[in-house]
């Protein structure tokens, strides 16, 4: 069966031609480990995830290993997976709320079940902050959902414990789930709050270490939720396409212990490729939001439609390519907005090898050319 709403942005990155200076990715890359996995019993599968990864992922975010729940299809698969789920529980709940701006699948994926669609408006002035008030606003006894992400996609703005805890009131108040994407927490994972441990019932975390530690290839994705919900996450599983991989638990699982020294180094190298990243953004001027977390930058330009001119002009004349921050700005529907800002990610820049003072030079040569 086809999605009725397919996104625009997935769609548009992988046909962008091959360019030099690539600053499309928000996640790690270049990571190669020797799993050496020794005789694995590849006859064996687990209904409720490999209790060793399970347990592994428990004390990592600090709880109970019953509020585990390990996929095999990655976040996106998972974050598509859970909604799902929550739509089912109670069909009566017809709406949903999504922040805006967004990164843009997410709002698709919500979409895909909840036929009422309502934006939680997060403002640059006010530094992209959650407001409680707002969403009372515009939630009812018919909201089911609540989709965020902490740091904020595509600004890196941190929610922490009191933005979080006056969120959840709301959903308390009308009764709905909360469910936040944290993949972007992981870059430095015990400063911030898991929703999770704000509400306990309401609030589910959904994660991955694609983004900081480069395991995209992995495809394994973490939810953290009540047992209740946890349980219905594996049902939903096991109705559909049964287990999931027990390979890929496995791999994780000697990457969290015996690897994670290694991954720890990996990740490094990019936040000191960050470091470099925003002394030369400041040297040049460049506008963009204060991000301590993520590898990317929310990036005001000197141009109008950025989506227009990274096209006609960036991809096409200085071989240089971000993500139009078009994409971010959807509604609920396709139409793109105008907007002056890019995503300028580093994850595609190999941090042993970075050609970063180039290409950042190559950026200000094409806003010149049409300024």
């Amino acid at each position: 069966m086809s999605l009725k709403h397919p996104s625009l942005y997935l769609n548009w990155y992988v046909q962008v031609p091959p360019v030099k200076y690539d600053f499309r990715s928000s996640g790690l890359s270049a990571f190669n480990y020797n799993l050496a996995l020794g005789e694995v019993n590849l006859s064996t599968n687990y209904a409720h995830g490999n209790p060793e990864t399970v347990a592994l992922l428990a004390k990592r975010y600090g709880v109970a290993p019953g509020n585990i729940f390990s996929s095999s299809e990655g976040t996106s698969g998972l974050n598509t997976r859970i909604i799902g789920v929550l739509r089912q529980k109670n069909p009566r709940k017809k709406q949903a709320v999504v922040e805006h701006p967004t990164y843009e699948p997410l709002l698709r994926q919500v979409q895909e079940h909840f036929p009422i669609i309502k934006r939680l408006h997060r403002e640059e002035r006010e530094g992209y902050r959650l407001d409680a008030e707002k969403l009372r606003k515009i939630t009812s006894a018919e909201t089911g959902l609540l989709m965020l992400t902490n740091p904020h996609a595509p600004s890196g703005a941190v929610s922490r414990t009191r933005e979080l805890k006056e969120v959840m009131n709301v959903a308390r108040e009308y009764d709905f789930y909360v469910m936040c994407d944290e993949i972007y927490a992981e870059f430095n994972r015990n400063a911030l709050p898991t929703l999770f441990s704000v509400d306990k019932k309401l609030g589910i975390v959904t994660t991955s270490f694609s983004k900081a530690y480069g395991l995209g290839g992995l495809k394994m994705g973490v939810a953290i939720a009540s047992m209740e919900l946890v349980d219905e996450f594996y049902a939903d599983m096991l109705s559909t396409v049964g287990v999931f991989s027990n390979l890929v638990e496995i791999t994780v699982a000697k990457l969290l212990t015996e690897g994670y020294e290694t991954m720890e180094k990996h990740k490094q190298k990019y936040l000191r490729l960050k470091k470099d990243t925003e002394k030369l953004l400041n040297e040049k001027d460049f506008e963009y939001f204060p991000n301590d977390f993520c590898i990317t930058y929310w990036m005001k330009l000197p141009v109008k439609d950025t989506y227009k001119w990274m096209h006609e002009h960036a991809i096409k004349h200085h071989s240089l390519a971000g993500v139009p921050g078009a994409f971010f700005l959807f509604n609920s529907n396709y139409k793109l907005a105008k907007s002056d800002r890019i995503r300028l990610g580093l994850g595609s820049l190999n941090p042993d090898k970075p050609n970063l003072a180039k290409g950042v030079e190559v950026l200000e040569e094409a806003l010149k050319d049409t300024i």
